[in-house]
């Protein structure tokens, strides 16, 4: 019988190897990732009730046992959070959807004439962007959701230089969504949507990598000014449950100069 905390524990378990966590690699593994015996041994449990957890015969862990699992798994700080989640044991927000975007908040974007800002939801759909976003982001069809624009525009490929990566951070960032607001149908239809069109999500869903977004430099290839490094970083709104402030800043010289053509585009009549 298969349960989400399982499926996580699993997955998580096989990321791992053995000088991860600092034990030898003894014998042959049929499988990869650590065996259930040394993650029962650095957690302090059992190996059948490890075993039980995994496979959802066990479901009421306790906080001790899921904090010791979590440092056993070497999660971070998103990932044990989710972890608790799933387990049952954190607060969900299900019933609490996204504020909407305060037109101050909009105006204070359009404030800014040469930095990219935009707000996005936990589904990462793009609930405001400013001027100097919509010409970052202007190779794309609709500038709608993240994930959408990442995996099924094909300009997403040529925009993100390092588009596994953005991939990854994408399926990440939404499955920190799910686990957050576990009854949230918006975010299930997401996933269900991208499930079936794309077979890198499907890969990189199964990994059950769990991180929000904090600051990142990203490379990306736009079709009027080329390649450009832009270091973001991601804000919580406070008073807005759910939404975050992403802005981008310049990471070299170059990538300023860039910047400032892009600006300049952006106000030119075509």
């Amino acid at each position: 019988m298969s349960t989400e905390l399982g499926d996580f524990l699993r997955a998580r378990r096989a990321r791992l190897r053995p000088a991860d966590v600092g034990l030898p690699a003894l014998g042959t593994r049929r499988v990869p990732g650590l065996r259930r015996e040394e993650v029962a041994m650095l957690a302090g449990v059992s190996v059948d009730y490890l075993t039980r957890l995994e496979q959802g015969r066990e479901r009421s862990p306790s906080p001790a046992v899921l904090n010791a699992l979590a440092r056993a798994l070497d999660l971070d700080h998103d990932a044990a959070a989710h972890l608790f989640r799933v387990a049952g044991l954190a607060p969900s927000t299900a019933h609490d959807e996204p504020a909407e975007v305060d037109p101050s908040l909009t105006e204070l974007l359009e404030a800014w004439p040469t930095t990219p800002a935009l707000v996005v939801d936990p589904r990462l759909d793009v609930r405001a962007a400013n001027t100097m976003a919509r010409a970052l982001f202007s190779d794309f069809e609709h500038v709608d959701n993240l994930v959408r624009m990442t995996f099924l525009d094909p300009a997403g490929r040529r925009f993100f230089v390092d588009w596994e990566r953005t991939a990854h951070a994408c399926v990440a960032n939404l499955r920190l969504a799910l686990g957050a607001r576990t009854t949230g149908a918006d975010v299930r239809t997401l996933v269900t949507e991208l499930h079936g069109a794309s077979a890198t999500f499907r890969r990189l869903w199964d990994q059950q990598d769990v991180r929000g977004k904090t600051q990142e430099a990203k490379r990306f290839h736009h079709g009027d000014v080329g390649e450009i490094t832009l270091a973001y970083q991601a804000f919580d709104v406070r008073g807005a449950v759910g939404l975050q402030l992403i802005t981008y800043a310049p990471v070299g010289a170059a990538d300023a100069d860039a910047l400032r053509l892009l600006g300049t585009l952006a106000v030119t009549p075509r």
